[in-house]
């Protein structure tokens, strides 16, 4: 069985990122990463990214994309991705009109197929991230997650699955890793505890997610990518927790 590799999210770092990129980037790499995921070009052009991921070693594994951008310019904006060299596309979010039972549901099925297509026509594979409210029930008593999924063959749309937020739905995310083997090939990793009703983001390993069970299952299930996301950083300094969570997954892939 094959190890995945571990990216981090830029989104975790953000505000370093925004200020010196190319040295969040080495910061990144100095933790342990392999990889990024991005979330936005901080001003820089899609070479200048490129340049400095390669001049780092580091894999462009992946950028989250809102609907927005491509709806103004598919094209360009997919051809801006296959720039820095990116595999996959993720859509991070859908509003709640654009999902299963929403009013633009098939509009916007139709318009991600599209997409799928022009991804696909420059080697890259389209992606959906979830949150928790897919795991909100339907009229017919299943989830807006397998809802939105079955509405797509599988090599139209794959899945990013965000454990932490599968959890925080309600559902194994081990099982649910299990449910779409073979379609979950980058997996967001993301620890968390509940405190008086509250989800609060902490470093891998340090709150109630079963990170080693989750490791083990992505690998099982096909992943060739784990990607540590961490959204707010309430205990620690957001490079130092990443540090920490690429140690720790480092520690489960070496034991």
């Amino acid at each position: 069985m094959k190890k995945p590799k571990i990216a981090a999210q830029v989104y975790s770092v953000r505000e370093a990122a925004e200020k010196d990129f190319t040295a969040a980037m080495a910061a990144l790499k100095e933790c342990g990463y392999e990889g990024v995921e991005l979330a936005g070009l901080y001003g820089l052009t899609p070479e200048t990214v490129k340049s400095c991921l390669d001049e780092l070693g580091l894999t462009a594994v992946s950028a989250h994309v809102g609907l927005e951008p491509f709806m103004e310019d598919m094209e360009g904006t997919v051809s801006a991705y296959h720039t820095i060299g990116c595999s996959y596309i993720g859509i991070p979010y859908l509003p709640k009109e654009r999902h299963y039972g929403g009013e633009k549901f098939e509009e916007t099925c139709s318009f991600l197929k599209k997409l799928s297509a022009a991804c696909a026509a420059q080697g890259m594979t389209l992606l959906y991230h979830n949150h928790n409210f897919e795991f909100e029930k339907t009229e017919k008593g299943t989830y807006l997650f397998d809802e939105f999924f079955a509405a797509f063959e599988a090599d139209e749309m794959q899945t990013e699955q965000d454990t932490c937020w599968v959890n925080v739905g309600g559902e194994d995310p081990v099982a649910y890793l299990k449910k779409y083997q073979g379609r979950c090939p980058v997996v967001h990793v993301k620890d968390f505890r509940r405190a008086d009703g509250a989800v609060e983001l902490v470093a891998l390993g340090q709150g109630e997610q079963d990170v080693p069970a989750i490791a083990k299952a992505a690998a099982e299930c096909g992943a060739g990518w784990l990607v540590v996301e961490q959204d707010d950083h309430p205990y620690g300094e957001p490079m130092e927790n990443m540090a920490k969570s690429a140690k720790y997954l480092r520690g489960l892939q070496d034991s």
